[in-house]
């Protein structure tokens, strides 16, 4: 409703609760403040590249966590599960040193790579396969002949769709909505959407809220649009993943 009224319409009371006949303006003024078709691209580009990396690295040591017998596996895993107590703040300066070093300023592989695997991925993934993957299954498989990719191509994929589904669910919105490193790490000459909305609504000693809102509608519907696609798949997915005892 705001993003279809004027600035002085929102801020002056009463607020308007029926849609107004200023989006297409409003569109237009986001447009010509922001490349917000870039913003909206390369958004699209980090979020799907750090979802299917997380989702796939995070499978794969998930099941090496729960499966697999081998020297400091719980030390390990007590390690990276120990990494998610670390804020990301104190990463900022030595991350923007090493993207410096490497010619990376202003391009989106600055904010793709140091995110294409997460703790918190992993420990999810751990946690799933631990419960529904049997060790027996495994062990069945390693008699039938099949390899180590052979089987977690045709036995932990298949029975981790579920998680992996969830997971890349989580990643994708967690890395669309991500201000904090890209903000830093890129400009508004190469920006993803979030880092177009900090350039937003700027005026002389005044911000335009309706521009605003109007901008943080374009960053929204992206996602309204990906979970009305995938929802479905997702909970059915879930659904499928259950079993009874």
């Amino acid at each position: 409703m705001a993003a279809s009224h004027t600035d002085t319409d929102i801020v002056t009371p009463p607020t308007p609760l029926l849609p107004g006949s200023h989006l297409i303006q409003n569109l237009k003024i986001v447009w010509d403040q922001v490349d917000m078709t870039t913003a909206l691209v390369n958004s699209s580009i980090v979020a799907c590249c750090v979802a299917f990396s997380t989702v796939l690295f995070a499978t794969l040591a998930g099941f090496a966590f729960a499966k697999l017998q081998f020297r400091g596996r719980n030390a390990l895993l007590t390690v990276v599960v120990a990494t998610m107590t670390i804020p990301p703040q104190l990463t900022v300066i030595p991350l923007y040193q090493i993207i410096t070093n490497v010619g990376w300023v202003g391009h989106i592989q600055s904010v793709i790579l140091p995110s294409l695997v997460a703790a918190f991925g992993v420990f999810f993934m751990r946690q799933f396969l631990a419960e529904a993957l049997p060790v027996e299954l495994v062990e069945a498989a390693r008699v039938d002949g099949a390899n180590s990719m052979r089987i977690i191509w045709h036995v932990v994929f298949p029975i981790a769709r579920p998680a992996m589904a969830v997971l890349g669910m989580l990643v994708f919105v967690q890395s669309w909505n991500d201000f904090f490193w890209p903000f830093i790490a890129l400009n508004q000459q190469n920006p993803t959407v979030q880092v177009a909305l900090a350039g937003l609504g700027s005026g002389d000693h005044t911000i335009d809220h309706a521009v605003v809102v109007t901008g943080a509608l374009v960053a929204t519907l992206p996602l309204l649009l990906v979970f009305a696609v995938l929802g479905r798949q997702i909970v059915g997915g879930i659904t499928a993943g259950a079993v009874k005892s």
